[in-house]
C-alpha cells in the first residue's frame, strides 16, 4: 500500500514533472530556483499568480530529490513552507519528495483509545544517535513493557541541529537532523508491527522566530489583533484566514494519511485565538473524522485552561479524545514535594485534598488563564469529567523541563517514594502517560535547550536567568549541545539490578491495568466516584463502574506507616490486583510508608 495526502501547496510531482505551488499574496514576483538534484545548478522558472495570491510553476524535469527553493520579488530566497523535506534544515533549499515510493503494510487499523499506554520521547535525545533509525532499534522494549503507544515531540524541522522542537517553522518537513522522511515512516512502520500505536506533537498555535519568512510574502498568517506567549498569533479569523485554517488542516491530515500516524496531540491550544464559525478544532476535527475511515485516529489537546466542552466519549466529529491532565501532576507534585511556586501555587492548600479530586473527578479547575507568576487569575472547580479522556502523568517534557535543572520527580523525592507518583499514573481509570527513561526509573534530567545563535541566543540565556535566579548557582546553557546530551537517558541503567527492578514492576502495573481496568472502561461512571482522607498523609479512593464493580486505591503518601481505623470505606468483596512496598502478610488496618494496593470487586451497599 503506498500513501499520498494531496495538498493544494508544495511540490506534487506527476508523470510530466511536478507542479509547485505557493500562497505568496504579498509578492509582486515569485520564481521557482530549481535544481534537478542538490549538487545541480539552480535556473529560475517563472511562476504565475492568480487573484488570490496563489502562485504555480511547472517543472517537466523534477524527480524525487530534486532541489528547489522561491525566490520572492527577485531578491528574498525562501524554502517552501509546505515541503517535505529540507535535508540540510529551514534555511536551505527544499527536496522534492515522492511520498509514494515508500510501501506499507495495509492490515493496521489501530488500536482503541481504552488500550492507549502512551510513552513521550523526544527523538533527538531518546537515543545516543538521535535518529528516526536509532529509535525505531528500541521499540521492541518499549512493547515488551506494555507500552501501547509512542508519543513524538514534535519533528517539523527546525533550524540547528538540537532543540525540543516547539519552534518548527516548516510543519510538514521531518527535522532534517533526525533523518529522512522514509525513515520516519519506517519507523511508523516497525511500531505497527509490533502493536505500536504512535501519536505526534504538533504545533499550531505559533511559528518558531528563526527561519520563518511567511510575514515577507503571506503576512496574512498572522494575526493582527491577538499575540500568542510565543511570538505572532496564527490568523485563524481575520481577512486571509482562509489558506490559513488549510494549511494547518491539511497538516494534519497529511500526517495521519502519507505518514499513518494513529494520533495527534495538539500543543497549547489555549493559545489559539479564533473568534470565528466553526472554530479552528471542531473544524479540525470534523475534516479528520470525515477523512479516515477504517482505523482508530485520536486526537488529544493540551489545554491550560482546562477546557473541557471539546472533549466528548466516546469520540465524535468536532470533538477530541482526551486531553492532558495537568491537576493530576501539579497535585501530586505538591503533596510529594511540598513545593508551591509558580503554576504549583494553587496546589498548596490541601493538595491530598485536590489530588484525591484530581482522582475522582479528573481536573480540579477549570477556565482561568494564568498570571505572570504561574498562579490562576481565578480558581474555580471543574466539574466531574469522564475520566478515560484525561491523561495522567507523574512526569512530561513541559513538567521536567520547565525546571531550572529538569529534575524527573522520582528525583525531588524520598529514595522510597521515588517509584510511586509513576505508579499512580499508570493505575487509574485516565489514560497513563510515561516520559521516556521512566520505564527503567532513569535519573537523567530533561533540561531546556535550543541550537540558537547570535542575538536570539542570547536573548534566550538571558531569559533562563531571569526566570530562574533564585535556582542559584550556575544554571545549564540552554544553547549548548552539552545541555542536550545531558537529557539523554543512558539505555545501559535499565540492565542494572535498579533498572531491571524498577522495569519489572512497571511491566506487573502495566499488566495489571491491561487485565483489570482496560477492559472495564466502557463501564466507567461519570460523578459517582469518591475518596477519604485517612489520617495525615493517606488516602482512599473509590472508582465505581456501571455493573456494581468498584476499583479501590489505598495509598500511604508518608514516611510512616499509616493506623487505619475499620471499615473506612463500604465494605468491598474485592481481590488484590497490584501492591507497592505493601507485603502480603501485611496486618490489617496498616498502610506501610509510601504503600500502595489496588483491589477490584463488588461493592456491598448497605
Amino acid at each position: 500500500m503506498r500513501c499520498q495526502h494531496e495538498m493544494p501547496f508544495g511540490a506534487q510531482l506527476h508523470a510530466g514533472g511536478a507542479t509547485f505551488r505557493l500562497w505568496a499574496p504579498a509578492a509582486t514576483s515569485a520564481e521557482l530556483s530549481f535544481a534537478p538534484s542538490a549538487s545541480g545548478r539552480a535556473t529560475l522558472h517563472p511562476a504565475e499568480a492568480d487573484a488570490a495570491g496563489w502562485w504555480e510553476c511547472e517543472v517537466a524535469e523534477a524527480v524525487a530529490g530534486s532541489s528547489y527553493q522561491w525566490r520572492i520579488d527577485g531578491k528574498l530566497l525562501v524554502p517552501d513552507p509546505a515541503s517535505r523535506q529540507n535535508p540540510d534544515g529551514p534555511h536551505q533549499p527544499s527536496a522534492v519528495v515522492d511520498p509514494r515510493q515508500f510501501e506499507w503494510d495495509g492490515d493496521w487499523k489501530g488500536r482503541p483509545w481504552a488500550e492507549t499506554v502512551l510513552y513521550e520521547l523526544h527523538v533527538g535525545t531518546f537515543t545516543p544517535e538521535g535518529t528516526f533509525r536509532a529509535a525505531e532499534a528500541r521499540l521492541k522494549e518499549l512493547a515488551a513493557v506494555g507500552i501501547t503507544a509512542i508519543e513524538l515531540m514534535p519533528v517539523a524541522d527546525f533550524p540547528g541541529s538540537f532543540g525540543w522542537g516547539y519552534d518548527g517553522v516548516l510543519p510538514f518537513a521531518p527535522h532534517h537532523a533526525y533523518g529522512a522522511p522514509d525513515d520516519l515512516k519506517r519507523l511508523v512502520q516497525a511500531a505497527h508491527r509490533l502493536g505500536l500505536m504512535v501519536f505526534l506533537d504538533v504545533v499550531y498555535n505559533h511559528f518558531g522566530p528563526d527561519a520563518n519568512y511567511l510575514s515577507a510574502y503571506a503576512p496574512g498568517f498572522f494575526s493582527k489583533t491577538a499575540t500568542s506567549p510565543w511570538g505572532p498569533a496564527i490568523n485563524f479569523d481575520g481577512p486571509d484566514s482562509r489558506p490559513v485554517r488549510d494549511f494547518f488542516i491539511h497538516n494534519a491530515l497529511y500526517w495521519l494519511q502519507e505518514y499513518r500516524f494513529d494520533g495527534l496531540r495538539l500543543d497549547a491550544v489555549h493559545a489559539i485565538n479564533d473568534g470565528g464559525q466553526p472554530h479552528i478544532l471542531e473544524e479540525l476535527s470534523r475534516t479528520v473524522r470525515a477523512a479516515i475511515a477504517g482505523r482508530h485516529i485520536h486526537l488529544v489537546l493540551e489545554n491550560e485552561h482546562n477546557d473541557h466542552a471539546r472533549l466528548a466519549h466516546p469520540p465524535a466529529a468536532g470533538r477530541f479524545d482526551g486531553q492532558w491532565n495537568d491537576d493530576f501532576h501539579h497535585a501530586l507534585h505538591v503533596a510529594l514535594t511540598g513545593e508551591t511556586h509558580g503554576y504549583y501555587h494553587d496546589y498548596g492548600d490541601q493538595p491530598l485534598d485536590l489530588l484525591a479530586r484530581a482522582f475522582t473527578h479528573g481536573m480540579v479547575f477549570e477556565g482561568s488563564a494564568r498570571k505572570p507568576g504561574g498562579a490562576r487569575k481565578h480558581v474555580k472547580a471543574a466539574p466531574a469529567q469522564p475520566l478515560a479522556m484525561l491523561v495522567n502523568f507523574a512526569h512530561n517534557h513541559d513538567q521536567v523541563g520547565n525546571r531550572a535543572r529538569g529534575e524527573r520527580l522520582s528525583k525531588l523525592v524520598p529514595p522510597a517514594a521515588a517509584m510511586l507518583p509513576t505508579l499512580l499514573a499508570l493505575l487509574t481509570p485516565a489514560i497513563p502517560m510515561l516520559f521516556y527513561g521512566e520505564d527503567w526509573g532513569a535519573p537523567e534530567p530533561f533540561l531546556y535547550f535550543a541550537d540558537w545563535d547570535g542575538e536570539l541566543r542570547d536573548a534566550v540565556r538571558a531569559g533562563r536567568k531571569r526566570e530562574f535566579g533564585h535556582a542559584g548557582g550556575d544554571l545549564p546553557d540552554p544553547c549548548s549541545e552539552e545541555t542536550a546530551n545531558a537529557s539523554r537517558p543512558d539505555p545501559a541503567r535499565a540492565a542494572t539490578d535498579a533498572g531491571r527492578s524498577w522495569r519489572t514492576e512497571v511491566r506487573e502495573a502495566l499488566q495489571a491495568r491491561r487485565a483489570h481496568i482496560t477492559p472495564r472502561q466502557s463501564q466507567l461512571q461519570t460523578g459517582k466516584h469518591t475518596a477519604q482522607r485517612i489520617g495525615e498523609r493517606g488516602l482512599a479512593v473509590q472508582w465505581r463502574y456501571g455493573d456494581g464493580q468498584m476499583l479501590s486505591l489505598e495509598l500511604n503518601l508518608g514516611p510512616q506507616p499509616i493506623t487505619v481505623p475499620p471499615q473506612h470505606v463500604g465494605p468491598v468483596e474485592a481481590r488484590c490486583i497490584f501492591r507497592h512496598r505493601w507485603a502480603p502478610d501485611t496486618p490489617a488496618g496498616s498502610w506501610p510508608a509510601w504503600g500502595a494496593r489496588w483491589t477490584l470487586g463488588a461493592e456491598i451497599t448497605q
